[in-house]
């Protein structure tokens, strides 16, 4: 049941990065005629900018919780407030998941405003912190509902992963540890179609045995002086397989209970954003992408005691 509604946040989260990206596009016109060019952040506040940027935050938030309202909780009986303990179920992958989606919608609030030209205050404020209220409030929804329930173990990886990103700015003015994902496929999803995903795109939101949260660290940040590229990050992951716990391989004749275990990897990454360009176009474009881990050498360790080398890693 708690997979089930992380995997309705997590296409709220998709939804909303969307949305975002067709408000850039369709403001194109707009902007296009001014001497800045759309892509290129402004120097000072452009208020036309900010308007459409509050606007379709305010919009966008709007449209997604009516339509979850109608199209899901709609579904289900509603009932008191009340709180759901799901702190043990899914190894915390799922709080991983609420972590990373409050970091990054944060960072695109932050990112629009920003490119608006706020002032750093106000994109702390109304951007960064876009996250929390977004998903918080999704939390409300699930307080009220018969089939959830209001989790604060939710709320707490919310608030962890916007105050990744507000301490960084507050602390040194750039985000030198990113957040960010990578996912493969599993042969867990054929045994288990209906929780796991019956497609690849229904997978990438559904099956945490082929998901991978990291804590990319760019080491130029911390050692400007030094003649590492400033490009190159060092990468910390975490992951769970054989999820959900306590479920069987039915291929097996007799069905096999699956092992379930933790997975810690090191690795090494790239900060997109670090790479040099003069385009605004693909700067954004590095901003935008820059949230995905790349395929690398992978060191893991399970908490069964085994490691395991990855040549490359997805």
């Amino acid at each position: 049941m708690q997979h089930f509604e992380h995997y309705k946040k997590l296409i709220s989260f998709r939804k909303i990065y969307f949305l975002y990206s067709i408000f850039f596009i369709l403001s194109f016109n707009t902007f296009s005629q001014t001497k800045t060019s759309f892509f290129q952040k402004s120097d000072t506040l452009n208020k036309n900018r900010r308007n459409a940027v509050y606007i379709t935050e305010a919009s966008v938030a709007t449209i997604t919780l009516i339509g979850l309202n109608q199209l899901w909780y709609a579904d289900y009986p509603r009932s008191s407030f009340h709180f759901l303990n799901d702190n043990t179920s899914w190894m915390q992958m799922d709080k991983f998941g609420h972590a990373f989606s409050s970091y990054y919608i944060g960072k695109m609030g932050m990112d629009a405003l920003s490119w608006a030209g706020e002032s750093k205050k106000n994109q702390l404020i109304y951007g960064a912190t876009l996250g929390f209220v977004f998903l918080t409030t999704i939390e409300v929804f699930d307080g009220f509902s018969e089939e959830w329930g209001f989790s604060t173990g939710d709320v707490f990886a919310n608030a962890i992963g916007t105050s990744l990103l507000i301490g960084q700015e507050l602390l040194w003015d750039e985000q030198r540890i990113q957040m960010k994902f990578s996912f493969h496929t599993t042969s867990y999803a054929k045994n288990n179609p209906g929780k796991l995903g019956e497609n690849t795109l229904q997978q990438i939101l559904k099956d945490y045995n082929g998901q991978t949260y990291w804590l990319s660290i760019n080491l130029w940040s911390f050692f400007k002086e030094s003649k590492i590229p400033k490009w190159l990050n060092f990468a910390l992951g975490y992951g769970a397989d054989g999820l959900p716990e306590n479920s069987f391989d039915y291929s097996m004749h007799p069905p096999q209970q699956y092992e379930s275990y933790r997975q810690f990897y090191s690795s090494i990454d790239i900060d997109l954003t670090k790479i040099k360009t003069k385009s605004p176009f693909l700067k954004t474009v590095f901003n935008v992408f820059n949230l995905f881990k790349i395929p690398a050498p992978t060191i893991e360790y399970r908490s069964n005691g085994s490691f395991k080398f990855h040549a490359l890693y997805f």
